[in-house]
């Protein structure tokens, strides 16, 4: 099982990173080992003094594919959740700075996490259509609908097919909207796909 993830698949959170809008799909990769543990606690690393939470829908596949043509796309995936990709940022700052790969800033232990559960996508309109919020100490920080993608879910399955074969359980990271900030000790966050909780994290 592998982790894909999106780098800035949403307008405003590439403008508030101070970062252009990609005309291509930014992929890159996490471990498994970066899925933080269900019911286990979450602690800052020590290596960052400015860890960052992104908000994303998280999308399952259920089939192997590559080079998937945009009609089959669909076909792979039936289930969708919600995670958080945390991210160094002072880490992936001097990353950029100097033209190094992201994964220390990115692909960390515990880095991914994960809704306790996922929801088939036939409990939706359309999956381009979800709307997902974060919670932080009781206030709504992040709010964003997959309308708003860059590229879609069927987009991103086409392009990564490309690169990469998509196995069974693999877990795709579609991007996070604007509003991603720092947490603390003691911060409670709470994940939402419309009015469901898909979860919830004390950080220590």
């Amino acid at each position: 099982m592998k982790i894909i993830c999106i780098g800035r698949n949403y307008v405003e959170h590439a403008k508030e990173m101070n970062s252009p809008v990609p005309t291509n799909p930014l992929i890159f990769c996490k471990p498994d080992t970066a899925i933080h543990k269900k019911n286990h606690t979450f602690y800052i690393p020590t290596f960052t003094e400015d860890l960052h939470f992104e908000t994303e829908l998280v999308v399952k596949i259920c089939k192997v594919g590559k080079n998937i043509s945009k009609k089959f796309a669909h076909t792979y995936y039936n289930e969708i959740g919600l995670g958080i990709d945390f991210t160094a940022r002072d880490i992936q700052a001097k990353c950029k700075e100097k033209g190094w790969p992201w994964e220390r800033a990115k692909a960390f232990d515990s880095s991914a996490l994960i809704s306790n559960s996922f929801l088939h996508k036939s409990e939706f309109e359309s999956v381009n259509n979800i709307p997902f919020h974060l919670i932080l100490n009781d206030k709504k920080v992040q709010d964003g609908n997959s309308k708003d993608m860059i590229f879609d879910i069927d987009e991103l399955i086409v392009e990564i097919s490309k690169v990469f074969t998509i196995k069974t359980g693999d877990l795709l990271y579609t991007g996070t909207p604007a509003g991603v900030g720092k947490v603390n000790p003691e911060d409670f966050l709470e994940g939402y796909i419309g009015d469901k909780k898909m979860f919830e994290l004390r950080i220590k």
